[in-house]
């Protein structure tokens, strides 16, 4: 196949124009260029100055991390030149300058690559357990096939984008990974998790955000219902519901957790699409079985 051209979407909502610029400076030295960069300013308002070359989308309002997202692949699509969709968190940075040239060798070697997931560390070069995609692992450097994938730094296939859809925008924001990860899956697709691609970025917890409990139990319901079959529904948000009152220590947290769950039970969260029980099966090899 021939070699595939990397684009880049940043997304912001214009707090860390420090670190946006940094994040720009180091994708600007990469050793093999991307052929587009786009950053989506999501309910900015105006956009800092950008260098040459880089496309700036102003949105008039926040759409979320899977709208913002959505924005940039449609922006990409329509230059017709880029294969591989590359997001990166606008406080994260690419230490090294062969990142998208060792992203391009890996799609360039498989044709059924749909996601790649970038290895998250901070600037100690730490990566947090829950930056690691996949159950039960201790070492951060060992890569592979697996069934999800960092939203801080990853590449996108855009024909697997084509075939399955892009972010679930209901969303807006948390889960919307897994989601897009399952459907690739169920598609066909390989997710593969590459520790030798890094993005620096700052240590920081989900939690760290108040609406973070309620999104997170209501995309957690409506990832099932949208995803899995039915009679592993009840299973998967049991097993999930148990997780969480075992790992919650905020009783005010778990009172936003119960009540995002019933809003995800009662409020519709787009199509359903059941997977395929061979994909249940294909999880289950990779070590995730989606109940988990």
């Amino acid at each position: 196949m021939a070699r595939p051209r990397v684009g880049v979407a940043v997304l912001t909502m214009g707090t860390r124009p420090a670190e946006l610029r940094a994040l720009l400076d180091s994708v600007a030295r990469q050793d093999e260029p991307a052929t587009r960069i786009v950053v989506i300013g999501n309910g900015t308002g105006s956009l800092p100055e950008l260098p040459d070359g880089v496309t700036g989308v102003e949105l008039p309002e926040n759409r979320g991390v899977s709208g913002g997202r959505n924005v940039a692949i449609e922006t990409l699509r329509g230059f017709g030149d880029v294969d591989v969709l590359v997001d990166l968190d606008d406080d994260g940075l690419l230490v090294d300058t062969d990142v998208f040239r060792r992203l391009a060798d890996l799609y360039e070697a498989d044709p059924a690559l749909g996601i790649v997931s970038f290895r998250i560390a901070d600037e100690t070069g730490e990566t947090q357990r829950r930056h690691v995609p996949r159950l039960g692992a201790k070492d951060p450097m060992r890569g592979g096939e697996v069934t999800t994938f960092l939203g801080g730094g990853h590449g996108l296939s855009m024909r697997m984008l084509d075939r399955v859809g892009g972010w679930p925008e209901e969303f807006f924001f948390t889960h919307e990974e897994t989601d897009l990860a399952w459907r690739a899956l169920d598609a066909g697709w390989k997710v593969r998790y590459a520790p030798e691609l890094l993005l620096q970025h700052p240590k920081t917890s989900p939690a760290r955000h108040a609406v973070y409990y309620r999104m997170t139990a209501r995309n957690r319901v409506w990832l099932a219902k949208r995803n899995l079959p039915a009679i592993l529904v009840p299973l998967y948000l049991a097993v999930w519901t148990l997780l969480t009152l075992a790992r919650t220590r905020s009783l005010r947290g778990l009172g936003a957790w119960f009540a995002g769950f019933a809003e995800g039970l009662r409020r519709p969260c787009g199509p359903r699409h059941p997977m395929r029980w061979s994909t249940v099966l294909r999880m289950t090899r990779l070590g995730r079985p989606p109940i988990i």
